[in-house]
């Protein structure tokens, strides 16, 4: 699953509805708490929606991960990403992870408002997971990239992975505004190794008055033999 919830600064109780209704096993979160008293505040929210924290928060620019009882968490990064000038900090939190018996990885991370550091990013993102987790590894990308499909951001995140809600549907839906959803810029990509059974982009009361993003939830299916 992955969801903006920027900042909590709504309705932080629907947002925990919305996760703990949703059951993922693994969510990536963007702008999570990372100023004063953030780790208390992620905490909570961890608490509430039923996980655990896995890592993220201000390491990571706001990125962090949340993951269920049933999921190994094996090792973890929070990465920094280069510096736009005039922009947020942005980062990627990391966690490789095992689930059944099979070995996975998951990246999360929110894109910049602008084009060329997205682009920049999605390559920094490459090398980073490249450097860090052991080869071979099946990693899944998810969050708020901030731009659609078919900009050059989706190209390069589509390059050696799996767009899944194109894969399980000839017309996703989108995803911002919650209010008046117009554009699809939240997305799940998965290596080629998973199988991707559905998509869903989560519509409920809590998520109308929770944040100005609706999350995305993918039943992913990995065969570990």
């Amino acid at each position: 699953m992955t969801y903006n919830v920027r900042s909590l600064r709504d309705d932080d109780d629907a947002v925990a509805r919305v996760i703990r209704a949703a059951q993922p096993d693994v969510i990536c979160i963007q702008e999570a708490p990372r100023f004063l008293r953030w780790r208390s505040k992620a905490a909570s929210l961890s608490r509430r929606a039923g996980m655990l924290t896995v890592t993220g928060g201000r390491p990571a620019s706001g990125n962090l991960i949340l993951c269920t009882m049933g999921v190994d968490t094996l090792q973890s990064w929070d990465i920094a990403l280069s510096v736009e000038p005039g922009l947020h900090q942005r980062g990627v939190a990391v966690a490789l992870m095992s689930y059944r018996g099979a070995q996975f990885a998951i990246a999360g991370t929110h894109l910049d408002l602008r084009s060329e550091p997205r682009v920049r990013h999605v390559a920094e993102i490459e090398e980073a997971l490249a450097a860090v987790l052991p080869a071979g590894t099946p990693i899944i990308i998810a969050g708020d990239m901030n731009d659609a499909p078919g900009s050059p951001v989706w190209s390069a995140l589509t390059e050696h992975r799996v767009d899944a809600a194109a894969a399980a549907s000839a017309e996703p839906a989108v995803t911002f505004s919650a209010q008046v959803p117009r554009r699809r810029i939240d997305g799940i990509f998965v290596d080629p190794r998973f199988s991707v059974r559905s998509v869903q982009v989560i519509e409920s009361a809590d998520v109308l008055v929770g944040s100005d993003h609706r999350p995305v939830v993918a039943d992913l299916e990995f065969d570990a033999s």
